[in-house]
């Protein structure tokens, strides 16, 4: 059955963790200039989008799943709002380990950083430009390697000798520890292979080498460099580039303005565009008209938009590879059985089949596959096709 991506949006306390939130999802939860503002773990769907087919195709799309706005597909994905960590948090600092165990249903980390180094390592205001935001990408690693450290190393010996005793495989034993984090067997393969040392001989730097490479595959991170607005973020925004693969400058307050002003009817925006359009200046306010102004100079035209959508999107297809697929029963018109055009956009990884799409919709369906049609191209494929993005997909079922 089909369920949606998770991801967590985390990060120390007072960086736009919360706003970011807020502008991705429009919910509300709490933002305040004080540490610990979010106490339990929010839940909220927010949308990774992608171009819809139905501009292509010349057709009105009729979405079940997911939405459509000016021919973009928005399919939605679970952000968890976790609250703050703060250094030492593995050892019960702040909040502990409770914001951790947040983080295990999580399929991907975006981390929120304040780039314009406006905040010290806990999360208290001080002068722009005073403190130093790479420090901030290396302590949260650090945070999560040492909650999953502390739950391998206070069984590691016994653990040891029980494999070596019982003939068994070590990495099951690792899974088995680790379960309830999402990490799989594949995961911890893979990781493990990355640790030049046999297990048996593994010390806790040769565990925290490993940890460190398993949450790298596991659970991989984004860099979301918010306050990318203010006049101290743009060296240290290049400064993290050039240290890590994925960040994106971004401004959490410049998309919730956006998103709000056009549930309010005063603009037309698109999630992660480039750019808006005033409807009715007559409605605006000075202070709106020069707030707009601002995002339209400092935000869009500087770095192409807030970066709140490209954060969502590249977590999605970059970190996490996964593909966009058009699922249909009727592969001349484009519908589903009620005839609805394009109905579903579904999430799958990079890689994938038109049976394993068979499954991932329902467990019958996946049992009963005989072949899928391309749509596009009106031809058959077979069941282990590889899947492109944006293909729209008929399966053919033997009931």
């Amino acid at each position: 059955m089909i369920t949606m991506i998770q991801i967590a949006v985390t990060g120390k306390p007072n960086v736009g963790k919360s706003s970011f939130f807020n502008a991705a999802t429009l919910s509300e939860a709490e933002v305040a200039s004080y540490p610990f503002t979010t106490i339990d773990a929010n839940h909220a769907v927010a949308y990774a989008s992608c171009r819809c087919p139905c501009r292509e195709l010349g057709v009105e799309c009729n979405p079940r799943n997911s939405r459509c706005i000016n021919g973009v597909r928005l399919i939605p994905v679970e952000l968890i709002d976790v609250a703050g960590l703060v250094p030492g948090a593995h050892e019960g600092r702040g909040l502990g380990n409770k914001f951790l165990d947040d983080l295990r249903q999580a399929r991907a980390f975006l981390h929120v950083i304040d780039a314009s180094g406006s905040t010290d390592e806990e999360g208290r205001p001080v002068e722009a430009g005073s403190h130093d935001p790479l420090e901030d990408v290396e302590f949260l690693e650090e945070e999560i390697t040492m909650w999953l450290y502390g739950i391998l190393e206070r069984n590691w010996e016994r653990l040891l000798r029980k494999a070596a005793s019982e003939k068994l495989d070590m990495n099951r034993i690792i899974h088995e520890q680790l379960s309830g984090t999402g990490i799989t067997p594949e995961d911890i393969i893979e990781a493990s292979r990355k640790v030049d040392a046999d297990v048996y001989s593994w010390g806790k730097d040769e565990l925290l080498q490993f940890l460190d490479e398993l949450l790298r595959i596991a659970k991989p991170m984004l860099i979301v460099a918010n306050k990318a607005d203010l006049p101290s973020a743009g060296e240290n925004i290049e400064r993290l580039k050039d240290a890590y693969p994925h960040v994106v400058p971004a401004s959490a307050e410049a998309e919730l303005a956006l998103r709000r002003a056009a549930e309010a009817g005063l603009i037309s925006y698109t999630p992660g565009g480039s750019e808006f359009e005033i409807i009715d200046e007559s409605k605006l306010t000075d202070k709106q008209r020069a707030a707009l102004e601002y995002i339209r100079e400092n935000v869009l035209e500087v770095y192409g938009s807030t970066g709140v959508q490209e954060a969502i999107n590249r977590a999605v297809f970059d970190l996490l590879d996964m593909i966009v697929v058009f699922p249909v029963e009727d592969e001349h018109r484009f519908t589903d059985q009620k005839g609805n055009v394009l109905p579903d956009a579904i999430l799958v990884p990079r890689g994938s089949s038109p049976r394993d799409l068979a499954y991932l919709i329902h467990t019958e369906i996946g049992d009963s596959f005989l072949h899928a049609v391309d749509a596009r191209k009106g031809m058959r494929v077979a069941s282990d096709h590889e899947l492109e993005d944006g293909d729209i997909i008929s399966i053919i079922c033997s009931r």
